[in-house]
């Protein structure tokens, strides 16, 4: 799970950098070109482009040391935490769903995977099986109980 969140991360980084350094001066240069840079909407673009990309490259060496940080320290064994596959029971529909608490850039909710810092998953962060949890939405109140737990290291 980690490796293949440092993965994504890697090769965003990778296409944004390749961007930054080759891509966007090319076409900076290309404005230059054109003449008068203070009516140059392509000269203009070009710069919001850049100061986006660097922007959205300082988010990701970030998000990157995180990952780093959070492989590096212990994951608990026995309760929920990022890369757990988590299995609850709603106690007033009977409903059972299947969730695996991802890191946001990770999230495919079709798949089950809901975000580290989502509502959710912050409510099941460090709950064991059997532990009931009260998740406030704005519209109501779910009442969800821990039925099966797989942690990162199960997996």
């Amino acid at each position: 799970m980690i490796s293949e969140m440092r993965e994504k991360l890697g090769g965003e980084i990778e296409a944004l950098t390749r961007e930054l350094t080759i891509t966007l001066p090319q076409a900076i240069a290309q404005a230059v070109e054109m003449g008068d840079l203070r009516e140059n909407s392509e000269y203009k673009a070009a710069l919001e482009r850049q100061q986006f990309v660097q922007a959205r490259l300082g988010q990701l060496h970030h998000r990157l040391n995180q990952l780093t940080q959070l492989a590096n320290t212990e994951t608990p064994t026995d309760r929920v935490g990022l890369g757990s596959r988590v299995t609850v029971l709603d106690l007033d529909s009977k409903e059972t769903d299947t969730y695996v608490l991802v890191l946001a850039e990770m999230m495919d909710l079709e798949d089950g995977h809901v975000s580290f810092a989502s509502p959710l998953g912050r409510a099941l962060v460090d709950r064991r099986v059997g532990d009931e949890v009260e998740l406030r939405l704005p519209r109501m109140t779910r009442r969800l109980r821990v039925t099966e737990l797989v942690t990162i290291h199960q997996a």
